[in-house]
């Protein structure tokens, strides 16, 4: 079975239900709109390029209950995260002080405003994290805004220790790698956001609570293994072994069909455990426990829209045409 196949054979035993916003289409159209008045530098072909990846469809995805001016800052949020991922990944990618520059400025932003700048986040980035970021600012109690700060530092520390690796040329085990991808992958950055579009902030005892979390890191992996499956070539060339097939091969010594099928088992495993432990969440009294199912929502959504959006983005090519079945 091909990489390609493999990944349309994951997407129909995903138990988890399919949902798309309504507004992703038009949100999108926005987006194209807005990115050329923030002083991004785009020509046609980059901006079929951001067409084509679909960055509204993945948030209406994740957020299929979001209303069109909310879909607009998530949207604006998830292209921000992944033109620094294209920034600190591809040809020309960041130097590891760059990132961690990036990472200071951002931080900076997030907690304070966007009054104080830094030398790290400037131009275009800033003025589109300042954008997406001003919503849930003004929304948002401070509790809320600060664990979301936490995720997006806990997120651009990985990229950064990802980088330093690269340049050492140093490939984590894949016990390293597994630690290493809960972080570079922005689920935890995601999961929060659901609050903003719901006006339903978790407490933090709840959202730290051993079970939200084990939950949470199971749809990160999920959702995160899925991705290398379909990056593995891009992978390849660029990641520097970061990338869970790529350490099975090299840990274990095995081919790459064999170490495609060992991920993909994996996958299957944490999916059951997933179903298990999501069906295990107590009640934490009526007053909590519709934040709670959000919550869960938003994991599970974020593992079948990750599905979802890869095969339909071109920004991953899947190496297989859908089969005659529909699966």
């Amino acid at each position: 079975m091909t990489t390609g196949e493999t990944l349309w054979t994951l997407r129909a035993e995903c138990p988890i239900p399919s949902r798309l916003s309504p507004h992703a289409d038009r949100v999108q159209e926005w987006l194209l709109g807005l990115l050329p008045e923030l002083g991004l530098a785009l020509d046609d072909a980059a901006l079929r390029r951001l067409s084509r990846g679909a960055f509204a469809r993945y948030a209406g995805r994740l957020y299929p209950e979001a209303t069109e001016a909310d879909l607009r800052t998530l949207t604006a949020l998830f292209t921000w995260f992944f033109l620094v991922d294209d920034a600190c990944d591809g040809p020309d990618r960041f130097a590891p002080e760059q990132i961690r520059a990036l990472r200071n400025g951002t931080l900076t932003l997030l907690h304070d405003g966007p009054r104080l700048r830094q030398a790290g986040l400037t131009g275009p980035l800033r003025r589109l994290l300042v954008l997406a970021w001003r919503e849930p600012r003004r929304r948002m109690p401070a509790r809320w805004r600060l664990r979301f700060a936490d995720a997006v530092a806990r997120h651009l520390d990985g990229t950064w220790q990802e980088a330093v690796n690269k340049e050492a040329g140093r490939r984590p085990s894949v016990d390293e790698y597994i630690e290493l991808r809960r972080s570079t992958s922005a689920a935890e950055v995601s999961y929060p956001l659901v609050e903003f579009t719901s006006g339903r902030p978790l407490p933090d005892p709840v959202y730290h609570h051993p079970l939200l979390r084990r939950i949470a890191h199971v749809g990160n992996d999920l959702l995160s293994w899925y991705n290398d499956l379909a990056s593995l070539e891009q992978d390849r060339a660029t990641a520097g072994g970061h990338n869970l097939v790529l350490a099975m091969e090299a840990e274990r010594g095995v081919p790459t069909a064999e170490a495609v099928e060992r991920a993909a088992e994996r996958w299957r495993e944490s999916m059951r455990r997933f179903v298990a432990l999501r069906s295990a969440v107590p009640s934490f009294g009526p007053t909590v426990d519709q934040a709670v199912t959000d919550h869960l929502d938003v994991i599970g959504y974020a593992v079948r829209g990750t599905i979802d959006w890869t095969l339909e983005s071109a920004r991953y090519p899947t190496g297989a045409a859908q089969p005659a079945s529909g699966a």
